[in-house]
């Protein structure tokens, strides 16, 4: 690659820019004297999105003086070159790294620390390209030295470069401290609106200890006078489950178009996901007419599955197109003027149901349930108009929720053609005034 395609900036590899670079270690987890100490020691899980999680273990000094762990100062640069390769991070602190972890203390006469960071987010891929294919699984040491970079002479212009991205990295976090924010006013307004519910203007009943006299004490726990305890087989126009078993096979999916296929990994709690499809042949599906899912009717995933639980339930959209469910899916429609499909829905995933579900599962390595347990389930019932509120009060703290989601993913967007711009010198830095020392 020629010098200064770009005028100012320059060609080199990478690690001219290094004033040098450290590998990790373990020390023996066995000896306690090497353990429980003040520095910090991570490997390549302690990586987040944002950097460094929290510290899980420390070491000692004997530990650090006994091992091949070397200690990154403070302000350099963490890259896991091993196990989850390609995550990057700036040392928030002295810390201590495993072999997954390669410690990069930067030239700074030549180049800004957090320049750098965001020039190796942006080379990392092409660097673990290079050993795809082979059984080596991470970036060697000397391909990242002679990887060949291109940054801009001038320190002023790389800080420049680096304090735009590190203020989209802050409005993305900031962002996504408000999803966990609002993730978590959610599951308590789920839980004030199935044992408080709401009034006719909207509000949610004052809580018991302040009006007691609102609620009645039931099998289920306290709930609103106004409300009835019934069985979910009292509620339910229908509810089947999968037509498969163990009979699909691998060979029976098939590409769109097809007939669509609802599968646990579909169904997150409230939500339907729909990015990842599964069809099969319309030869394979005419038997199943029975079991058709259609737009709006209740999943429920018989089955748990990793940390998702047994029994989380979503509605099915109405924009997409009827669909079989499979083996360990259940579809339920609930009376008309007696329950709203999504109400039954949110309750699936409310406390009240959970507590019921977890005494009804069954299976040794993996919890399960059957329709038959599903229909003993008892739900208090408010009237319909209740129903429709509480299911807007939800839906609502639900839409902010995917407004901020979609903002996340703008930002993220936006960062992505930043870097692409200001990393390459496709689009200059504008600067008020050149430093004198990069003069």
């Amino acid at each position: 690659m020629s010098e200064d395609v770009v005028s100012g900036w320059h060609s080199s590899n990478f690690g001219a820019l290094c004033f040098r670079i450290v590998n990790g270690g373990t020390p023996e987890t066995g000896n306690p004297a090497y353990w429980n100490g003040e520095t910090p020691w991570i490997t390549g899980a302690d990586f987040t999105a944002n950097g460094v999680g929290e510290f899980r273990r420390f070491v000692s000094e004997a530990g650090i003086r006994g091992s091949a762990t070397s200690v990154v100062k403070q302000g350099n640069l963490l890259v896991v070159t091993r196990t989850g390769v390609g995550k990057l991070a700036i040392a928030p602190c002295d810390i201590a790294i495993s072999q997954d972890i390669s410690g990069v203390y930067i030239n700074t006469d030549r180049a800004e620390t957090s320049f750098v960071y965001y020039l190796l987010f942006r080379e990392l891929d092409e660097l673990k390209k290079l050993n795809q294919g082979t059984s080596i699984n991470g970036i060697i040491r000397s391909d990242l030295e002679k990887h060949i970079v291109r940054f801009p002479v001038s320190k002023y212009i790389q800080r420049k470069i680096a304090e735009i991205l590190r203020s989209m990295d802050a409005a993305i976090e900031k962002t996504e401290a408000l999803i966990a924010k609002y993730q978590q006013v959610k599951a308590g307004l789920l839980h004030d609106l199935f044992n408080r519910g709401v009034l006719p203007n909207g509000q949610l009943r004052p809580p018991r200890e302040q009006a007691p006299e609102l609620y009645q004490e039931t099998a289920i726990g306290w709930i609103p006078k106004e409300w009835e305890l019934k069985d979910a087989s009292m509620v339910l126009e229908s509810v089947a489950d999968g037509p498969f078993g163990s009979n699909l096979k691998t060979e029976h999916y098939v590409v769109d178009p097809g007939v669509r296929v609802v599968r646990l990994q579909n169904i997150v709690k409230h939500e339907y996901n729909d990015g990842d499809k599964a069809y099969i042949s319309d030869r394979h599906a005419v038997f199943l007419v029975r079991n058709k899912v259609v737009g709006g009717d209740v999943l429920i995933a018989g089955l748990g599955e990793d940390r998702y639980p047994v029994g989380r339930a979503c509605t099915y959209p109405a924009y997409l197109p009827p669909a079989v469910n499979k083996a360990d899916c259940f579809r339920a429609r609930c009376i008309t003027g007696v329950m709203q499909n999504r109400f039954f829905m949110l309750f699936l995933n409310s406390e009240l149901a959970r507590r019921q579900i977890r005494r009804y599962e069954q299976g040794v390595t993996r919890p399960r349930i059957n329709t038959g347990n599903l229909k003993r389930l008892v739900i208090g019932v408010p009237r319909i108009n209740e129903q429709v509120t509480i299911i807007k009060r939800f839906e609502a703290a639900q839409a902010y929720i995917h407004r901020l989601q979609a903002s996340v993913e703008s930002l993220k967007a936006r960062k992505l053609g930043l870097m692409q711009d200001l990393l390459t010198g496709k689009v200059p830095v504008k600067v008020d005034a050149p430093e004198t020392a990069d003069a």
